[in-house]
This record gives structure tokens, sequence and C-alpha cells, in this order.
């Protein structure tokens, strides 16, 4: 049985899965839901640490994988695949997709700061960045349970693009208000291949079965 990791996006912890999760379920898929370190009320923790509990986390799982990372969750990924041998797919979802040498600043051209100690700053509207397509009592209750995210997991770049040797496929959402469609489609361009969505930025939560569907096609087709 093929297990899919899913891995959250900042400020996000691994509940944000838990209707995903039902769906894969239900279509016999087994699912790992790690926590990133440099989500949580007081973290302090980089982009490598991410990257450093994902590999151990794949190395503890003894079948095939298929490796999903939302928005933020696609830069560790990037890290952990590579030189993980049962990593069959990775699947970028609304994700970011560096290159070797890339950060979460260098993909929106953005210089590096001088200090990454501290946190990186939520969105002004998460409501409408994050959750724009789901309806008001779901989306403030989303809201409510994001957390701090550490400046360095944004500006810590990867040492290793695993998509460069490993199947990748992007997933686009067609009306995200967080990581602009015309980035994605840029991102999305390096990948093996690219499915669509239409909707917001957080799938998972406003289209749990149809997302399901379309995981479940991409690992079959694998």
């Amino acid at each position: 049985m093929t297990t899919v990791m899913l891995v959250h996006g900042a400020w996000h912890q691994p509940s944000c899965w838990a209707r995903l999760e039902a769906e894969l379920h239900a279509l016999g898929h087994g699912t790992s839901t790690p926590a990133l370190p440099s989500a949580g009320e007081h973290p302090t923790a980089g982009m490598h640490d991410d990257a450093a509990v994902l590999a151990a986390e794949l190395a503890s799982i003894p079948g095939p994988v298929v490796l999903l990372g939302h928005s933020y969750g696609g830069i560790p990924i990037t890290e952990a695949a590579a030189g993980a041998s049962n990593v069959d797919r990775l699947i970028y979802l609304a994700a970011h997709m560096p290159d070797k040498g890339q950060s979460m600043y260098t993909i929106h051209g953005l210089p590096d700061p001088e200090d990454t100690s501290g946190l990186f700053p939520r969105s002004d509207e998460p409501r409408v960045s994050l959750y724009g397509d789901l309806p008001d009592a779901e989306a403030e209750e989303a809201v409510s349970r994001l957390v701090n995210q550490t400046a360095r997991s944004f500006a810590e770049k990867v040492d290793v693009a695993a998509w460069r040797s490993i199947p990748s496929t992007y997933i686009i959402t067609e009306q995200d208000q967080a990581i602009p469609p015309a980035l994605q489609e840029q991102m999305a361009a390096q990948a093996a291949g690219t499915r669509r969505l239409p909707g917001g930025h957080s799938p998972f939560l406003s289209r749990p079965r149809r997302l399901a569907a379309l995981i479940d096609e991409i690992v079959r087709s694998a």
C-alpha cells in the first residue's frame, strides 16, 4: 500500500488534513501527517529542521510513499525527499517548488532578509487569502487554528532539488489568493505533470473529496 505523506504549509498544523485524510482512507490509501517544527506556539526551527523531520519520517515508513507538500510545505519536501529510496512521486499542491539554492524569498523575487530571527507575520486577511472559498463559520474556525511561523523557515535555501530526480506533479489552484496562479504556473513548468483544481488555496478544506480523487488518480498513474 502506498502511503500519502501530507506536509502542511506555514502557520498550519497536521490537524488541517483531517478531512482529506478521511477521503484518502476511504479510497484505500494510508496517510502520514508529520508536524513541521517551524510552525507552533513558540517555534524556532528553520526549513532545514523541517526537512530533517520529514526525512526521518520517510525513513520510518517501510513501503512506497507519495510525498505531498502544500504551500510552504513544498520547500522542505524538496530537500527531504533527496536520497529517500521509497518516495515514488512528489506532489506540489499550490506549493512553492524551489530549485537548489532557492528559498521562499528568492521564489518571490525578494532579497534575503538581514535578520532571520523571530516570526514571519501572517497575512492581514488570512480568511481571504487562505480560505476564500470556505463558508464563514468554517473559515473562522480554520483561522482560529493558525499558529506562529519562523522567519528562518522562509529564508533558508534548499541544498538539493529532489524533483530533478523524482517524478513530480504540480496541482494548480486556479483562484488562489495566497500564491498567485501565474506564479504557480511558472513553478509547475518544472514538474513532470500538471493538474488543476478550481477554487482557492486550501482545497483540503473546501474540496477534500475532489482533491482526494485527484491524488488517487496521480498515485495510481505513478
